[in-house]
């Protein structure tokens, strides 16, 4: 996906400007970082749960100058996890219910950078304190801003309203450990 694309490719939800920047943990900006991002549409699906011929809300692409991301997707959606047989009983045993809040995953690796796997939570979700999977820790929600149609930072203009996100992400030099 190049540097602005859409990765919903037709997924239905409102569309989401996501941006920041890749850097080493030392405030280096790492051009050049591929980012592996996937997310579920407003329906609360991934494209696997629609069949084979389905590929949306997922991609990849690389970090711009400067380690500057960006890219085009939909506001993720709150979902449950398969909660029938050993899973629900699980989960009822533990006084959990079976939601997930809206999120978007990432994985992003950068040469001589341990790999990165996280995922940011959107903030104001309703699930965000009771996660099926606790997935949720603070430094991980983050706002998505709202914006009425009109111009939008890629310099396209949007016919109705669009939401945007924006976060870095850090990677830790990789030293020839292994955990």
């Amino acid at each position: 996906m190049p540097l602005g694309g859409d990765i919903a490719r037709g997924a239905p939800g409102t569309p989401c400007y996501v941006s920041g920047t890749v850097r080493s943990t030392d405030g280096t900006p790492l051009a050049g970082a591929r980012l592996d991002v996937w997310e579920a549409d407003e329906d609360g699906f991934y494209d696997v749960q629609y069949g084979p011929d389905r590929s949306s809300g997922r991609g990849w692409l690389r970090s711009g100058t400067g380690g500057k991301y960006c890219f085009w997707s939909v506001l993720p959606a709150p979902y449950p996890i398969p909660h029938d047989g050993p899973v629900g009983e699980l989960l009822t045993a533990a006084g959990r219910g079976p939601m997930r809040p809206a999120h978007l995953h990432f994985k992003v690796t950068a040469p001589g950078h341990r790999t990165l796997i996280t995922h940011i939570f959107v903030a104001g979700d309703p699930y965000l304190d009771s996660d099926a999977v606790f997935g949720v820790k603070e430094s991980l929600v983050m706002d998505a801003l709202r914006h009425e149609p009109g111009p939008a930072p890629d310099g396209s203009h949007r016919d109705g309203p669009w939401t945007s996100m924006a976060f870095d992400l850090v990677l830790v030099p990789d030293q020839g450990e292994h955990r």
